[in-house]
């Protein structure tokens, strides 16, 4: 994003999709396009827990404990973060809301704030395609950076084209059988909040089966609409 960019309203987006749907790689390009803020329930967790908030206080006697944290340690965590100056252009939520529950609790704190969701895009996508992308995918064990046996493959085989490095490590879980059971769980869980956001006009879906950059045009289209 360049200097020459006029100012904008906040935006919130809920990013929904399954596993390997693109939710990173699609939330890094409208961080870069829009100057959003990635906001996954995990990393604020672990960001409070390490820098002592009373919500981070909270969370960690609960995990220590070995219980989940509730909604409202996350939510009390989410509150402190849209705090923050980075959040001032707005963010992009990945991994909660999870429930209708968050989902109501998540509009009751936008709400506080005297902001809204914008918009909840539900990343759509073929089960059996998943299946092969997801199984396929490995990554540099240098840098991170992520490649696929037959999607994205390094130009020497082996051999990352952004670092050099020649280790390369595959997800325990990234077969058939975990994906397959993980794409069921993910409809289960979240068709009740497609539904939920439907309802109050703010659900966008995407073919997340198109190649990244249609996906990203895409995308940026419903953030503009929703901005304006």
């Amino acid at each position: 994003m360049d200097g020459t960019d006029s100012p904008q309203a906040a935006i919130h987006l809920v990013l929904l999709g399954p596993p390997g749907a693109g939710k990173g790689t699609q939330a890094r390009l409208l961080e870069e396009r829009f100057g959003l803020v990635q906001l996954s329930t995990g990393d604020m967790l672990r960001a409070a827990v390490a820098a002592g908030t009373e919500a981070g206080q909270q969370a960690k006697a609960v995990m220590e404990a070995g219980d989940l944290v509730s909604d409202a340690i996350v939510i009390a965590i989410l509150r402190d973060r849209l705090a923050a100056p980075d959040c001032a252009r707005g963010t992009i939520l990945d991994g909660f809301p999870r429930t209708t529950v968050q989902a109501e609790a998540l509009d009751a704190l936008m709400a506080e704030r005297g902001q809204r969701i914008g918009a909840a895009i539900s990343l759509e996508v073929d089960d059996a395609a998943m299946v092969a992308r997801i199984a396929g995918r490995y990554s540099c064990a240098g840098c991170g950076e992520g490649w696929h046996d037959s999607f994205k493959t390094p130009a020497k085989a082996g051999v990352c084209d952004k670092c050099g490095g020649t280790e390369m490590t595959r997800r325990a879980d990234d077969n058939a059988e975990t994906v397959e059971q993980r794409l069921r769980a993910y409809h289960a869980q979240t068709a009740p909040l497609i539904d939920y956001y439907d309802a109050k006009g703010v659900l966008a879906r995407v073919d997340a089966m198109a190649d990244i950059a249609a996906v990203s045009h895409e995308l940026s289209a419903i953030v503009t609409r929703a901005i304006a």
